[in-house]
């Protein structure tokens, strides 16, 4: 049980990236039929990846097993700020769920937006906008130095780079 529940660290950003473009596929899918059931299943991957990884996720599982491994080398990114990301888009399309299940879908497709802007940022150009927030609140302390080791070593070796 230990095993499933536990998030890659690191990850590979090729994966990562397959799975944004999915995500990106799926939102503008959803905004295009206002399915509330493609709403759900945006959501139930997000929090399906949240605790797992890939490993419960359907998209996760493609985008490991099957495509990244077709793209080269696996370039290996840290695995924490992937995490929060997927925590961010868990909530988001939750939030989306939950309005459109209020009677408010007008907010549902806008947070559907949001997520498919953030995906396609993470799948074309490798902008992980979850990763940005990580990394600023890990700077201002509000996450500890010690989740993500890695982080700081990038952190360390940019500053060095640039000095």
């Amino acid at each position: 049980m230990s095993t499933l529940f536990r998030f890659p660290n690191p990850v590979n950003e090729k994966a990562a990236r397959t799975v944004a473009t999915g995500v990106v596929v799926l939102a503008i899918l959803t905004l295009i039929v206002r399915s509330p059931f493609l709403l759900a299943l945006l959501a139930v991957g997000f929090l399906a990846r949240v605790p797992t990884g890939p490993t419960l996720s359907p998209l996760g599982q493609l985008a490991t097993r099957v495509v990244a491994p077709r793209l080269g080398a696996p370039k290996l990114v840290p695995g924490p700020p992937k995490r929060f990301a997927q925590a961010i888009g868990a909530v988001v399309t939750v939030s989306a769920l939950i309005t459109y299940l209020l009677g408010v879908p007008t907010s549902s497709w806008i947070l559907v937006g949001m997520v498919g802007v953030f995906a396609f940022a993470e799948a074309t150009f490798a902008f992980c906008v979850g990763c940005l927030i990580f990394a600023r609140l890990q700077a201002w302390g509000v996450i500890p130095e010690s989740v993500c080791e890695a982080c700081n070593d990038v952190r360390s070796r940019a500053v060095v780079a640039t000095s």
